[in-house]
């Protein structure tokens, strides 16, 4: 789940909307607002956090501190100025990538996950040796061929690579997928997503990656030594990696 932080409602609804369409569930807040829930919020609420986008507001300066304080989630400031001095005051109040706006979503999606990268390593875990995802809405790949997933399948497959071999909650997915703000749809619906991504996962890896375990959750298996065998059929209909198709590249304003 993405926070946005902008004191313009019209700003926040443009951000949380196209997020949505990128399949990430979102929430916009007011600098005041914001700065309640962060005081209120509850360990779990703030793990399901992806990332802070921190656009226009008056305690832009004060919040990352106090953001970095409860949770270790990305801050992302968002700016109108493309001026060193103040990309410079940025990164001087604790922000931990600075982004001039107009920017694409996908950008911003591909910059947070560079951000944890770099935060747990180089190294790839065991799974990214056979599932390969980039985390900015491009479909995954395995065995060096895409695999085409409806998007809330896809946010799940990314949030499992993120916690490959632990065990994760039906709560902490639907709350990752949906945001823990949402009320329309129950957590069950986490059990239709995850079996389905699961035989597709098996049909392609000829074996079963996620682990289900009754009152526990699911949990990524894959592992480091475990081979891929690719139907011969599959070599001939796979081509190239084709993105998810979009209607138009938007990039999404600072509400100048």
């Amino acid at each position: 789940m993405y926070i946005i932080v902008d004191d313009r409602e019209s700003v926040t609804n443009s951000y949380v909307g196209g997020l949505v369409r990128e399949g990430v569930s979102s929430i916009g807040f007011s600098s005041g607002e914001f700065w309640d829930w962060l005081q209120s919020a509850s360990e779990s609420d703030l793990a399901a956090v992806d990332a802070f986008l921190l656009g226009d507001c008056d305690a832009r300066g004060s919040l990352p501190r106090a953001m970095r304080k409860r949770s270790a989630a990305p801050i992302i400031a968002m700016s109108g100025q493309k001026m060193l001095k103040n990309t410079l005051e940025l990164f001087e109040s604790g922000v931990d990538d600075v982004v001039h706006v107009p920017i694409h979503l996908r950008e911003i999606l591909a910059r947070t996950a560079a951000i944890a990268r770099r935060r747990v390593g180089e190294l790839p875990r065991p799974c990214e040796t056979r599932i390969q995802v980039f985390f900015n809405g491009r479909d995954p790949e395995i065995a060096g061929h895409a695999l085409t997933l409806p998007r809330r399948e896809l946010r799940i497959l990314e949030y499992m690579v993120s916690n490959h071999g632990k065990w994760i909650t039906k709560t902490q997915i639907f709350n990752a997928v949906y945001g823990i703000f949402e009320s329309t749809f129950d957590e069950s619906v986490i059990e239709s997503h995850v079996s389905k991504l699961r035989k597709k996962l098996r049909d392609r890896l000829g074996f079963d990656a996620i682990v289900a375990r009754r009152y526990v959750g699911y949990r990524l298996n894959i592992p480091a030594g475990e081979t891929i065998d690719v139907p011969m059929q599959e070599l001939d209909e796979v081509g190239i990696l084709l993105n998810r198709a979009h209607a138009a590249p938007a990039a999404y304003p600072a509400g100048n």
